[in-house]
């Protein structure tokens, strides 16, 4: 079942720059501050991967993306009034937020896995351009809190320490960074539709290191109504202990560590 999951997406990204005027000044960010909006990682960024810069002087005021500012489906590159913009590879990145100290953006879908320069500009003054490397997927899951990943039952109630999964019930996991789709999403549109992820993507679910059985995935790809958000919805296995920690694997790229899924135990 594919659902929806904006409103539990927005609580789980906290949005935490300051909304504090800032003088006509170029942005300051680093390498380390562009990371992967899920887990927080630098260095972990893919196409289509929606992600998060943090730094000072990024714009004069705080903006989020809102319904008058999607024209036919198309996500803005520039929200509010200062002239935001974040530039990788050369294409504007759509943005869901601007504030002096915070962006939240998406990589560019049309993006190969290649080096690429990644800066952000306010009214034409531009901060320094920092080479990243696209990876093909750069796997992250959202996080309920510092331990737990966001996840949700199929009637999209979510799943907590309080209200766990049972063994053998479906979950739904919603990360971003999982790489290409079929089809593929369109730059700088609100995906309308499902759309699963290439054959051959070979996505693992691991549950305190051990693989999830493969025909228990009943979909991995684009979350419908969110660029960039990615939903996995499988049954859990019926042996699945108390609390595993959860990762995702895709080739050599793996999320990180210490991330649990909240499940009652049975073991």
């Amino acid at each position: 079942m594919v659902r929806s999951p904006l409103a539990l997406f927005i609580v789980a990204w906290r949005l935490l720059g300051a909304d504090q005027p800032a003088p006509r000044v170029a942005p300051i960010y680093t390498a380390a501050s562009i990371v992967n909006a899920a887990d927080n990682q630098s260095g972990v960024l893919a196409p289509n991967t929606l992600g998060t810069i943090y730094g000072a002087n990024m714009a004069y005021s705080t903006a989020t993306i809102a319904l008058n500012d999607l024209q036919g489906g198309v996500l803005p590159t520039v929200l509010g009034a200062s002239e935001t913009q974040v530039f990788v590879g050369g294409y504007p990145a759509d943005l869901y937020y601007v504030s002096p100290g915070q962006i939240n953006f998406l990589v560019p879908p049309n993006m190969l896995a290649l080096p690429v320069m990644v800066y952000v500009t306010i009214d034409g003054l531009a901060g320094p351009q920092i080479p990243i490397t696209l990876a093909p997927a750069a796997p992250g899951l959202f996080q309920l809190d510092l331990t737990n990943a966001v996840a949700t039952r199929a009637d999209g109630s979510v799943l907590t320490q309080a209200s766990p999964a049972q063994p053998g019930s479906i979950a739904i996991l919603w990360a971003t960074g999982l790489g290409e789709t079929d089809p593929r999403a369109i730059y700088g549109q609100i995906p309308e539709a499902a759309a699963p992820l290439v054959v051959g993507a070979n996505l693992s679910i691991l549950l305190d290191g051990l693989a999830v059985d493969p025909r228990a995935i009943a979909y991995a790809g684009q979350a419908p109504g969110f660029a960039g958000l990615y939903q996995i919805n499988f049954t859990l296995p019926t042996s699945t202990c108390q609390n595993p920690e959860i990762r995702l694997k895709m080739g050599s790229a793996i999320s990180i560590a210490g991330v649990h899924l909240p499940v009652a135990s049975k073991c």
